[in-house]
């Protein structure tokens, strides 16, 4: 069985979508999930499947559209992806503060004219790199003042996105090595 991160866009915020992870920890492995572990409680999922991370992400969100009666956009990676996406770093030399520096997951890779548009708005010192579906970005003042960020949170990418700070990304990828798949 190969592992998988699973990242949940937008559950656990304020008072929407709201899932206990360990209930949500419970409802995948009795769907046939084995190994599945949760990062904190926004959406971060480790779990080990036969099936492709396309399938995963299928099976997920039907899941929790049945068991908690909200629809959300479920992206997957496999572990060899996500290693990939933190060997290619393209921003580690100048990304110093992990809280700061992110991971943008997309469903498919961005048209030229949405990375013009986030060109056009970054902030001074800001920078991204796109490699085929994953955003890397560098906010340097902090996320929460940064129209990049807007642009890249907001649904004017145009397509499935959900982001993580590299602390969650490097963590994801620790916890897809341990143990073995059973």
């Amino acid at each position: 069985m190969e592992r998988h991160a699973v990242l949940l866009r937008g559950i656990n915020l304020a008072r929407r979508n709201r899932i206990a992870m360990p209930e949500l920890r419970a409802a995948l492995e009795a769907d046939g999930f084995r190994d599945v572990k949760t990062y904190v409680q926004s959406g971060n999922i480790v779990l080990a499947s036969r099936a492709s991370p396309e399938r995963v992400a299928e099976k997920v969100n039907a899941l929790i559209k049945k068991r908690f009666g909200f629809d959300v956009i479920v992206l997957v990676r496999s572990g060899a992806e996500l290693e990939e996406v933190v060997r290619r770093n393209p921003l580690s030399k100048i990304a110093v503060d992990p809280k700061r520096h992110l991971v943008t997951f997309t469903s498919s890779p961005l048209p030229r004219a949405v990375v013009d548009r986030m060109t056009a708005v970054a902030g001074p010192r800001e920078q991204f790199a796109v490699i085929g579906r994953e955003v890397y970005s560098w906010h340097p003042a902090g996320v929460g003042r940064s129209p990049l960020w807007e642009r890249l949170a907001g649904k004017a990418l145009g397509i499935e996105a959900t982001s993580r700070n590299w602390t969650t990304v490097t963590t994801l990828l620790a916890m897809a090595h341990e143990g073995t798949a059973r």
